[in-house]
């Protein structure tokens, strides 16, 4: 089960992702954006047990509510190996642009191809895939069997993510697409943080693939 919850970060309105095994209402949450209130009310009012919190970028938008959730009920977040120093620095994660500081230096770090299971029910799994461009951490999170992936800002509907902030590289992004999202399964659907879902499939045609 996926639920999203639009977050507001200043003027930013982020797409967090609560992603809920229907059976056990064990989950993660993806990409906590802003208004933790917002989040811990979703989560205490439909009794979610989450495991983990899982960020696909180190952007201030993305994990404006991590040190809040963590704080007050002890779940881990889990980012790629490259985003130690973007979940820490103002001017990588842009807070400084909006007056905002981070200190999240407690990440559990994962690389590309690593799988994070769920520990109630171990058949739910996601796969890291390591998608650079848009920043040097970005990751999708995919799960295979549902053919479900979050892809944070590397690709929305219709477009794709921003390369002029520091660390984007506009070739990387179009190789991290083209090589890692593009030959997912062509109803794999895509969740991102600033748009509709949409399919491989239909963005295969963007790309002209």
């Amino acid at each position: 089960m996926i639920v999203k919850q639009v977050t507001v970060a200043d003027i930013i309105e982020t797409n967090a992702y609560f992603y809920i095994d229907g059976k056990t209402k064990h989950g993660f949450l993806i990409d906590p954006a802003a208004q933790a209130d917002v989040l811990f009310g979703m989560i205490e009012e439909n009794g979610w047990t989450i495991e983990k919190m899982l960020i696909t970028h180190g952007h201030f938008d993305h994990i404006g509510a991590v040190e809040e959730i963590h704080r007050q009920l002890k779940i881990p977040y889990v980012a790629h190996r490259n985003g130690r120093e973007y979940l820490t620095d103002g001017r990588l994660n842009l807070g400084n642009y909006c007056g905002k500081t981070f200190a999240l230096d407690k990440a559990e770090y994962v690389n590309d191809g690593d799988e994070i299971t769920l520990k109630a029910e171990p058949s739910v799994k996601l796969k890291v895939l390591h998608t650079p461009g848009h920043t040097p951490d970005s990751v999708l999170y995919y799960d295979a069997a549902n053919k479900t992936a979050f892809v944070g800002d590397t690709i929305f509907k219709d477009s794709m993510g921003a390369t002029h902030f520091p660390g984007g590289d506009f070739a990387q992004l179009q190789q991290s697409i083209r090589q890692k999202v593009l030959t997912l399964p062509d109803d794999t659907v895509l969740y991102s943080g600033h748009s509709e879902p949409t399919t491989v499939g239909y963005e295969k045609r963007n790309f002209g693939m």
